[in-house]
């Protein structure tokens, strides 16, 4: 199997399983579990929602390396670098912020709108990216 290849089957499966996650598990866990059952769930999946997408990104960047394509390195790179981001730092936030507002903190619900739009805003990002490097590839 070429580099050019197994970077499109990584592309391919790390922009499946983000869509997946956001236009199915997401809202059926909301729509299926009481509120704060649907809250627990996801604190608890997030993590590992983020922890596939930093190693498949690190993977793309590894083929990217491999194959000699600085452009490929650096937008996965990114796109590995928004992982950690939204993982080690931006989703305990958002967590704290939801804390926060559970426990009667009237300002922390704008806090936790505005973390949350962030993480919207950083996925959506990532998937743009990772889509037009995948359609590059695709037409190279």
């Amino acid at each position: 199997m070429s580099m050019q290849a197994l970077m499109i089957w990584l592309l391919g499966g790390l922009v499946g399983s983000m869509l997946f996650f956001a236009i199915t598990v997401a809202p059926t866990v909301f729509r299926s579990l009481p509120g704060d059952h649907a809250g627990a769930f996801l604190r608890t999946l997030f993590p590992q929602y983020y922890g596939w997408g930093l190693v498949v990104a690190l993977l793309c960047c590894v083929v990217a390396l491999v194959a000699g394509s600085a452009l490929l390195l650096a937008v996965c790179g990114l796109v590995l670098v928004l992982f950690v981001y939204a993982r080690q730092f931006l989703m305990p936030a958002i967590n704290r912020a939801r804390d926060r507002e559970i426990a009667g903190n009237t300002g922390a619900a704008v806090t936790f709108k505005r973390l949350h739009l962030q993480s919207v805003l950083i996925n959506v990002l990532q998937l743009l990216l990772l889509v037009a490097v995948t359609v590059y590839l695709l037409w190279v």
